[in-house]
């Protein structure tokens, strides 16, 4: 029982991780929808009510347990290419591990939202025929985005084409 191997620590994988930019660009938007609520709840206790410090206390416990939780989260994602396929890690308490074959991907998308291309990162969306898969892979510089999509599209169609 001592070698057995985890099942999302696979023996042999060599595990590529994502810019650490990837934090920041997960706590900007988590900082601005809690710290709006903190900053009314504050202005409400100091000039009416002592009670509006439950609004002001409430989302900045969550702001606190993002910024604790979010850099964990990061480090926790990975992505591996194997000969057959591609292997992509996530989570802290819950993990997920998605393993896909290319030769059932159906194409692949790079996409940077505002804030992502202001902090120089890129996500690359895998789609496969199941609806059910969530193959995506955040906080990648644009280059190397651009090289794993280029490297999924060419070995997806060579797999395609061996079928």
């Amino acid at each position: 029982m001592a070698n057995m191997t985890s099942p999302f620590e696979p023996h042999d994988v060599t595990w590529n991780r994502v810019s650490p930019r990837l934090v920041t660009a997960m706590l900007v938007p988590a900082a601005i929808s809690l710290g709006i609520p903190v900053i009314v709840g504050v202005v409400l206790a100091v000039t009416i009510s002592p009670w509006f410090w439950f609004l002001a206390g409430v989302p900045a416990v969550f702001l606190l347990w993002s910024v604790l939780l979010v850099p964990r989260q990061v480090r926790a994602i990975g992505y591996a290419e194997r000969d057959d396929d591609l292997l992509i890690r996530k989570g802290v308490l819950f993990k997920a591990m998605v393993v896909v074959p290319y030769g059932r991907m159906q194409y692949v998308d790079v996409e940077a939202g505002p804030l992502d291309r202001k902090l120089g990162l890129a996500k690359v969306q895998l789609h496969t025929a199941s609806v059910g898969t969530d193959a995506q892979i955040p906080g990648l510089p644009p280059d190397e985005a651009a090289r794993l999509r280029d490297r999924l599209a060419s070995r997806g169609e060579a797999r395609l084409a061996g079928l």
